[in-house]
C-alpha cells in the first residue's frame, strides 16, 4: 500500500528542532522513540528530508505540538508515493 509523503513547509524541521532541544531530547533520542534512523530525523529538522503525515504527526505528540498550528506548505500533498526512510 502506498504511503502518502507530505511536502514539508521550510520552517517546519526549524520549529521541530527547536521543541526537541527545549524538551532535553537528542536527536538519538526522538529517533528511538519513533523508530526511524538519527540521519532520518537529522535530514527533516535541516528540511531535507519527506516524511509521511503519520510519521509527522506522531513526532509532533511526541515534542508536544499541535499539528494544526504547524506551518502550512503551499501543496501540502506530493503524487510522490515512494517510500521513504521516513
Amino acid at each position: 500500500m502506498p504511503v502518502d509523503i507530505i511536502r514539508l513547509p521550510d520552517q517546519l524541521g526549524t520549529m521541530l528542532r527547536a521543541a526537541r532541544v527545549q524538551k532535553g531530547l537528542t536527536q538519538a533520542d526522538v529517533a528511538r522513540q519513533l523508530g526511524v534512523s538519527v540521519q532520518a530525523l537529522s535530514k527533516l529538522e535541516s528540511n531535507a528530508g519527506r516524511a509521511s503525515f503519520d510519521r509527522v504527526h506522531r513526532l509532533c505528540l511526541l515534542l508536544g505540538l499541535d499539528i494544526a498550528l504547524l506551518p502550512k506548505a503551499d501543496d501540502a500533498r506530493s503524487t510522490d508515493t515512494r517510500r521513504s526512510e521516513w
